[in-house]
Parts: structure tokens; sequence; C-alpha cells
């Protein structure tokens, strides 16, 4: 196994999902000097779209 495997997603990639492909969608904020966190999403693709398998609250919290 690698780091990312295909299918990738995004602008600049033209590989086809298929119905039945789960693909994780990592967006991360990193703060220099400070560290950071990406938050993984699993989405299922569909016939008709998407669905979002992981269910996180994505609220800041302030402390």
């Amino acid at each position: 196994m690698d780091i990312h495997e295909l299918p990738n997603v995004g602008q600049r990639f033209a590989d086809i999902m298929q119905p039945g492909q789960i693909i994780t969608i990592e967006p991360g904020v990193y703060v220099p000097g400070v560290g950071g966190v990406r938050i993984e999403d699993d989405v299922l693709v569909t016939e008709s779209g998407y669905d979002v398998l992981t269910h996180s609250d994505k609220n800041l919290l302030e402390l």
C-alpha cells in the first residue's frame, strides 16, 4: 500500500469515480510553529452521487 492510492479526486485529476468506490477527502489546517490537524471524511460513490460515511462534528471550539 502507498500513502495515496488511485483514484485521485480533484480538479487536476481525470480519474472517473465508479459507484461502490470509497474515497477519503482529507483537508488539513496547519499553523506554522504550532502544528496542524487533518479531518478525514470517508465518502461512498453512489449511482446518483455520493454518501458521506463519516459523521464527525466539524465545529470549531474556542479554548
